[in-house]
């Protein structure tokens, strides 16, 4: 009976010990987009690993996604309308909807109560519990006359419960109040029109004060001041580069790869070779950095010290560096065909980027430039670590 107690007591203390191991925050865990396959990989960052990888997720051929307040669940928005709650801890998808025909991104709520998701098709914006996906609101893009439904873009988080978001079609910029909807209640939208034409993508300050789009149709950008009453949007950089052959785009710019650093926001221009410079008090353009082709992505290292640029098709091997003091380009990287996407560790140490075309992701040192990991991958697009569910916008 002694032996055998003795036994039990090793084999209890050793699983204790093996739960003990698989124990972790998920501060420091992300999750890389198989962008071909279906899949993600959820990663760490500390020792730069590959944890798990969860198939079966549908089309993610333009998929992002948001975190949980507690950062432990993922929120994936799929081309194809699905929505996926994931695991971070156990691994494992929780749930999986496929709400709409084809979507274009979400959101989550500041308190991390709901999500928000934008499509195409049907056009509009459609509101779901984050803890079961059930369904709260459903906001039809509806404008003109013959009530059309509009393609949705830009759509973020803002405080007070509320998302803002563009209508592609319409050139509108609406601002939701949801504050009623989990009570059943609907959505209070307020409607700014005639912001400009074809406004492709768009994006909110870490403050939650201004929200900006950008616009395809035409040289500028519409930018609202959400801290005054009543909202109103007025054009900014109206007609940049005028007097200049623009040129083919091969990929929109991503306005939610901007930064403001040393009190200046740094944006891709479109169909130029340019980063445009923009006092961020008088939203008037200072300077243009000329680039290696058009950027895509211009995001800056958490300490705002570095900018990084990636570029669109068929200058897309290659990564820039500017360094925000002087403005000047002081690093040029070719981690490989198709970069796609970045992201930063939390403190900025690392860089994480996805190389479609050679299905691997790099991980640098951005003080040394140096790699210090290379992780195979299928067909990699975004990366998006937990940190995100911290900042506005993210």
């Amino acid at each position: 009976m002694t032996r055998v107690f003795s036994i039990l007591v090793v084999f209890f203390a050793l699983a204790a010990g093996a739960r003990a191991q698989e124990l972790r925050g998920t501060g420091d865990l992300g999750i890389i987009v198989e962008r071909a396959s279906g899949s993600i990989q959820i990663v760490e960052t500390t020792g730069q690993t590959a944890l798990a990888r969860i198939e079966g997720l549908g089309d993610l051929s333009h998929a992002s996604l948001t975190y949980s307040r507690d950062q432990r669940f993922a929120y994936l928005f799929g081309r194809d309308g699905g929505l996926s709650k994931i695991d971070m801890l156990t691994r494992k998808l929780v749930k999986r909807i496929v709400q709409a025909g084809n979507s274009i991104g979400g959101a989550i709520s500041d308190d991390g109560r709901l999500i928000a998701v934008s499509n195409y098709k049907p056009g509009g914006v459609r509101i779901f519990d984050a803890d079961t996906l059930a369904p709260v609101a459903t906001i039809p893009a509806e404008y003109g006359d013959n009530g059309a439904l509009s393609k949705i873009v830009g759509l973020v988080d803002a405080p007070g419960r509320r998302f803002v978001f563009t209508l592609y079609d319409a050139g509108e910029i609406w601002v939701a109040d949801c504050t009623a909807c989990l009570e059943g209640g609907k959505p209070a939208i307020t409607r700014l029109k005639d912001i400009g034409r074809q406004p492709y993508d768009a994006l909110i300050t870490a403050t939650g004060q201004y929200y900006l789009a950008g616009l395809f149709g035409e040289d500028g950008m519409s930018l609202v001041d959400l801290w005054k009453k009543p909202l109103r949007s007025r054009r900014i950089l109206d007609g940049y580069g005028r007097g200049e052959k623009p040129l083919p785009v091969y990929k929109m710019p991503h306005l939610e790869g901007w930064t403001r650093a040393n009190g200046q926001f740094f944006l891709p221009a479109v169909g130029r070779h340019e980063v445009l410079v923009v006092d961020a008090r008088t939203f008037k353009q200072t300077a243009a950095i000329p680039a290696y082709g058009q950027p895509v992505f211009v995001m800056a290292r958490p300490d705002q010290r570095q900018v990084w640029v990636n570029f669109a098709y068929p200058l897309n091997d290659t990564v820039q560096v500017i360094d925000v003091p002087s403005g000047k380009i002081i690093k040029e990287l070719k981690p490989g065909k198709a970069v796609l996407h970045m992201e930063f560790t939390p403190r900025g140490e690392q860089v994480w980027i996805s190389v479609r075309d050679e299905n691997r992701v790099i991980v640098y040192d951005t003080r040394t430039f140096e790699k210090i990991a290379t992780l195979p991958a299928q067909s990699p697009s975004g990366i998006f670590f937990t940190w995100r569910y911290a900042r506005i916008g993210l």
